[in-house]
């Protein structure tokens, strides 16, 4: 467990520093740049709300399997 949440710590600061680079680095204007950065953004919250989602629906299936009476 320490070495997955580890692991999504470092993509989350490479990601972070990535971010900023790209920011400073970005040849379009301040407005096209945030616009594009908050529809990303969004998009990339999207996935995760759907993925959680699915998870959950797969875990919540999963419980009622192991809680229903087992035929022999």
């Amino acid at each position: 467990m320490r070495r997955m949440f580890g692991f999504l710590i470092g993509i989350f600061v490479g990601g972070l520093v990535g971010s900023v680079i790209a920011l400073l680095l970005a040849p379009e204007s301040g407005e096209n740049l945030r616009a594009e950065l908050r529809e990303r953004g969004q998009s990339f919250i999207n996935d995760i709300r759907h993925s959680a989602d699915s998870r959950r629906i797969e875990l919540r299936h999963r419980l009622e399997t192991m809680r229903s009476p087992r035929e022999m």
